[in-house]
């Protein structure tokens, strides 16, 4: 028998008892492995701040809610920029849409306006966002975001081209947070004090100018430092709040569907009202707690701000809230970044509710997914902006690989046909496609 068996049981070696001390040691231990909670799916990298919003002129007679009650009325702010599809370690000069959130801490609740840095979005039916979102997704076997697998969602969805060449133009890599415009993309309403609805859309203008990224700048993280630089000394960056405002009457006779997420609201027909000014001039003074822990939601609302029909709005009120359960937990609410303070408390249900039930006309133009296209690239961009739009284009479709990709090509071919011959012509020209008889037609 080894020397290993050779005692007897008053030799038996015995596990002492846990002491305070050993307890202390493992719940150190359990805190320092479970420090991080669950990263977002979409939008996990993000930069915020707080700041001020000050009211500069008088929208009353639009909206019943005391932050809108008289010139001069100031509330604080948090801000969280992020990339939507991004990983917390991607750069920041990758060609990605831009959240743009902010949280208005007011007298009557939190009041949250989850926006992003394109006015349109990709999709107008709750169904097909799955779809977008593993189309973004990386390729199963690869691991690596697949050019086939996005461009065969563009070619198959043409209520994404609007905001596809928005994406593919310089607004698709912002210079930094600080030039960079911000919308609430959806349509949302607002109520007055004789319970008169309108609808409306929310626009934040950046005081610096909107400037695409110029490739100048080495740094990962260049508009996340670039934000707590300005801020640190003294230049604090801000934004103009303004809205379009439309009718009812109007709404009914509106060329486009007002509540199609893919669509804007030209502002020949609809110009910006000045509302206030942003200004963000404060570093959160811990990330984890005031970026990382902030859940906002298009369903925090106040008195006299609703909602409206529009279909995606409407599924993100749920999937924001299960979103943050999930990741935060069902006490989220009671962090402090996420705190209501107000007091009185109001809630805006009645308005919620009202602006939510109302039930829209038909519109002729539901399936015109080009005209505004046609007007972003021959309109809003300049000559050299298009040269710029048209070689992004021509540089993500060449990387479009597999059996399918001639299919892919030739219907985004088409699209891009039918919103300007000049586009389709120029990439199929950059991507050496020959141009059918077929593919023409498509443009007529």
């Amino acid at each position: 028998m080894s020397p290993d068996h050779n005692f007897n049981d008053s030799q038996k070696i015995t596990q002492p008892a846990l002491g305070l001390s050993d307890l202390l040691v493992s719940e150190s231990v359990a805190r320092s492995v479970r420090r991080k909670i669950p990263e977002r799916v979409t939008n996990a990298k993000g930069s915020g701040a707080f700041g001020t919003f000050t009211v500069t002129h008088d929208i009353s007679n639009y909206c019943k809610s005391s932050l809108f009650s008289k010139i001069g009325t100031k509330c604080r702010v948090f801000t969280r920029f992020s990339a939507m599809h991004g990983e917390k370690g991607s750069s920041d000069a990758e060609r990605d849409l831009r959240g743009f959130a902010l949280r208005f801490y007011t007298e009557e609740g939190h009041w949250d306006l989850v926006g992003n840095n394109l006015p349109v979005f990709f999709t107008k039916e709750p169904q097909h966002f799955s779809e977008y979102m593993r189309a973004q997704s990386p390729d199963a076997s690869t691991n690596l975001r697949s050019a086939a697998k996005k461009w065969d969602f563009y070619s198959a969805h043409p209520e994404s081209l609007h905001v596809l060449l928005m994406l593919m133009s310089g607004r698709g890599v912002p210079a930094n947070f600080r030039e960079m415009h911000g919308y609430g993309t959806h349509t949302f309403s607002l109520i007055n004090r004789n319970s008169e609805r309108f609808w409306v859309k929310f626009h934040l203008i950046s005081q610096q100018g909107a400037h695409a990224f110029n490739g100048g700048s080495t740094q990962h993280n260049f508009a996340h430092i670039d934000l707590l630089s300005s801020i640190n000394t003294g230049n604090f960056p801000k934004w103009t709040l303004a809205i379009q405002v439309m009718t009812a009457e109007e709404a009914k006779t509106s060329r486009w569907n007002p509540f199609d997420v893919t669509k804007v609201w030209l502002h020949e027909d609809f110009p910006l009202i000045e509302v206030g000014e942003i200004e963000l001039n404060e570093i959160p003074t811990n990330y984890f707690d005031d970026v990382e822990q902030a859940a906002l939601s298009p369903a925090n609302t106040i008195s006299g701000i609703g909602l409206s029909p529009d279909k995606i709005l409407q599924a993100r009120l749920f999937s924001y809230a299960d979103a943050q359960r999930h990741r935060l937990g069902l006490n989220a609410e009671q962090l402090p970044v996420n705190q209501d303070f107000s007091s009185p408390k109001y809630h805006a249900m009645d308005d919620v509710a009202q602006s939510i039930s109302f039930k829209p006309d038909q519109y002729d133009n539901e399936g015109d997914h080009y005209t505004q296209p046609g007007l972003f690239f021959s309109k809003v961009l300049n000559d050299a902006e298009r040269q710029i739009l048209i070689r992004n284009i021509v540089e993500e479709m060449q990387q479009i690989e597999g059996s399918d990709a001639k299919n892919i090509i030739n219907r985004q071919l088409c699209h891009l046909f039918r919103a300007n011959i000049e586009l389709g012509m120029k990439v199929a020209t950059g991507l050496q496609v020959n141009i059918d008889a077929n593919m023409m037609s498509h443009s007529l």
